[in-house]
């Protein structure tokens, strides 16, 4: 996000017909502001100063409202990611059972540091926050699906396959 200058470019929805369902759900247009940035994201790959300026168009509040959200959610990428993008929870149950030792193999394969992406752009390490199954901890989700019950060796198994 470049904060020194406002942008005034505009982003394009591709996907018209998700776009007029997410904004017909929403008799508040500002209710439709989290709908908008994932659809944006999903066609995107992150939030740019373009999609902020689309949004708040669309929900008709200034910017810097939609900046307020896309900052405060952990979900939403400002800059471009890798194709794979790792999160590995660090919560108690995940930290407690090989979560910081399964940031340390991913830190080591590929030389990047969490909140980092590869230079070949296929991977993203980042750290989070509960992902919803500490009793199969640890836990990591690459991409959209779940990975349970990991070891260092699992996880390479993983990462291998997304190459």
């Amino acid at each position: 996000m470049n904060n020194n200058i406002i942008s005034k470019e505009k982003f394009t929805f591709s996907n018209k017909e998700k776009l007029n369902n997410i904004i017909s759900q929403y008799p508040d247009k500002k209710s439709a502001t989290l709908p908008l940035l994932h659809l944006a994201q999903s066609e995107n790959g992150y939030i740019s100063d373009a999609v902020i300026n689309t949004v708040s168009d669309f929900v008709d509040c200034h910017p810097a409202v939609v900046m307020d959200c896309v900052s405060f959610y952990t979900m939403f990428y400002t800059k471009p990611q890798g194709r794979h993008i790792i999160q590995i929870c660090q919560t108690l149950s995940c930290s407690l059972n090989g979560a910081d030792a399964l940031v340390d193999e991913v830190t080591d394969k590929y030389d990047i540091k969490p909140g980092q992406t590869t230079e070949d752009g296929k991977f993203t390490l980042i750290k989070v926050e509960c992902l919803g199954s500490c009793g199969t901890a640890p836990v990591a989700q690459i991409n959209n699906e779940y990975h349970e019950r990991l070891s260092q060796k699992k996880l390479n198994n993983l990462l291998d396959s997304h190459k």
